[in-house]
């Protein structure tokens, strides 16, 4: 008999919040043992992350909340911003470490959820369920069992693919020493940052008041840059283009998400399963990876629950993913110009639509109205040439580790309605 009927392995986004779902008891449903599995402290567990997602009404995780907008801003290289309402839905900020502290505190309520701190090695698939192969803290092997395994650590590499580009950036939580924020809208894609020969760059800024921000350079391209360019990267776009003045960095974090056509598999043997970002969660066409995994881990969920063989559902539809083949071989192929394109899409297109676009909640109707209003003949000869293009596989650059920079003034006076940011370690 399995030890557990439901192993978790990996306590990021996914897991947590799988684990979250299946506490405690819904009448008329089943209760399933769990078990998740957690990196003990050291080199395995992630550094504290921002997850950004848009949704309407309120959420199973609005207490970890750090902030939320309704209005965004899309600059161009130049001319006027495009800024518009998303309302209804709010464009929302979590902090990773938030999000952990609210999901561990509800469960250790919970009856029928053990966290478990340890090293998992392997994940083998068994008649009947599977076995993880643990490491504990103190260097014991031991093997967990049970019915079902939902593996959400990230690959060292991708599946084959046609097209495949890397969203990487790095950012500064500042703290200004004058108001220079405006805490309603989000700097959602700020193109006058110096575009990359292959790809596009743009800023994004985080306001969470007057005079503090998440500030970060971003590129879609090949490959990701030497560390001390990203910290450049950052500094132009702090002191050349927003102007900030004197200011305080009080912390950093770094990433590395890829952007692919390659089909994710969400499973790897009849009682092993993949969730998240590793289980196709992150949407190709912009990285974003929260609300895809809150949907994928609700129907899991509720699939073990009902007694139903627990398959992560594909968490957007073959019309959007073939969508964002289309968009990704015309950005790679330098045929539609990055910045021009956004900027053109946000100007012509309703924001909240737009965004239910971006989660693959429209319509086809919509979705062609949409793409009408993209460079049709680039994207026509890259949807052609597309079947013809052969697969290849990519490994996954090491995140880039820049240095966390000195603070370089005093801090703001402490007229920002918003709580201050924490300290957080280097991503």
């Amino acid at each position: 008999m399995p030890e557990t009927d439901v192993a978790v392995v990996g306590a990021g986004a996914a897991g947590l919040s799988l684990a979250h779902r299946l506490a405690g008891r819904v009448p008329g449903l089943r209760t399933p043992s769990v078990v998740l599995v957690d990196a003990p402290p050291g080199p395995l567990r992630p550094p504290p992350r921002t997850w950004c997602y848009w949704a309407a009404g309120p959420g199973r995780f609005d207490a970890a909340v750090r902030a939320e907008w309704r209005r965004l801003r899309v600059r161009p290289p130049a001319g006027a911003p495009v800024e518009g309402d998303i309302g209804p839905l709010r464009y929302r900020m979590i902090r990773s470490d938030d999000f952990e502290r609210l999901v561990l505190r509800d469960l250790a309520r919970s009856p029928n959820v053990r966290r478990l701190e340890s090293t998992a090695e392997a994940v083998e698939d068994v008649p009947g369920g599977a076995h993880v192969h643990l490491r504990d803290m103190d260097g014991r092997a031991r093997v967990l069992s049970a019915r079902w395994v939902f593996d959400s650590r990230p690959s060292g590499s991708l599946p084959a693919a046609r097209t495949t580009l890397l969203q990487h950036f790095h950012g500064w939580f500042v703290r200004t020493a004058r108001s220079v924020f405006d805490p309603a809208a989000v700097e959602l894609m700020d193109f006058r940052t110096p575009q990359p020969a292959h790809g596009l760059s743009f800023g994004y800024v985080l306001p969470i008041g007057p005079c503090e921000a998440l500030v970060e350079y971003t590129e879609f391209s090949p490959r990701t840059l030497a560390p001390d360019r990203y910290e450049a990267a950052v500094r132009h776009y702090a002191d050349e283009v927003l102007r900030l003045g004197e200011r305080q960095v009080l912390a950093t974090e770094t990433g590395v998400i890829p952007m692919t056509d390659a089909p994710i598999p969400r499973w790897s043997g009849a009682s092993v399963f993949r969730i998240g970002a590793a289980g196709g969660a992150t949407r190709p066409a912009t990285g974003y990876t929260f609300a895809g995994l809150q949907r994928q881990t609700r129907a899991v969920a509720d699939a073990l629950r009902r007694g139903r063989r627990p398959v992560p559902p594909a968490v957007y539809p073959v019309r959007s993913r073939a969508m964002d083949a289309v968009l990704l071989r015309a950005l790679d192929s330098g045929r539609a110009d990055g910045p021009e394109l956004f900027s053109h899409l946000f100007a012509r297109v309703p924001m909240a639509r737009l965004l239910r676009f971006l989660d693959g909640d429209t319509r086809l109707y919509e979705d062609v109205s949409i793409g009408l209003r993209t460079p049709v003949g680039p994207m026509l000869r890259s949807a052609l040439e597309l079947p013809r293009l052969p697969r290849r596989p990519f490994d996954l650059p090491a995140s880039p580790h820049p240095p966390t920079p000195p603070a370089t003034s005093p801090p703001c006076a402490r007229d920002s309605s918003a709580p201050p940011l924490p300290p957080t370690e280097t991503a």
